[in-house]
């Protein structure tokens, strides 16, 4: 066997077992008793954040896309007229603050 594949092979294994460790004293650690209807409440908040700043950016993100190819071709046809590209491009990007701001406030 190779001696780059031996090496690799100490690597893997021992980042296997690293991963391994971490996992067992997550688990460990995450025994603590908390009543259930706190958990639950916790559990949604952090969900509801989560959706909220995701869709906004995945929102965000498509609105980004179809403005900047529109203003690309528009931009071909009158220059001009950039600041009024960009302005809508900014519009589209609030949406993802938006949704930030309110990850924030679901917190």
């Amino acid at each position: 066997m190779p001696r780059i594949y031996r090496n690799s092979t100490k690597i893997l294994i021992s980042l296997s077992i690293l991963v391994a460790l971490c996992i067992l004293f997550t688990i460990v650690q995450a025994q603590e008793a908390v009543p259930m209807a706190e958990a639950v409440m916790t559990a949604g908040k952090r969900i509801g954040a989560g959706l909220a700043f995701g869709l906004a950016a995945a929102g965000a993100g498509i609105g980004i896309g179809l403005v900047g190819a529109a203003a690309v071709g528009g931009m071909i046809e009158r220059r001009e007229l950039f600041a009024m590209y960009l302005l809508f491009a900014a519009l589209a990007e609030a949406i993802a603050i938006y949704g930030f701001a309110m990850a924030f406030i679901l917190m």
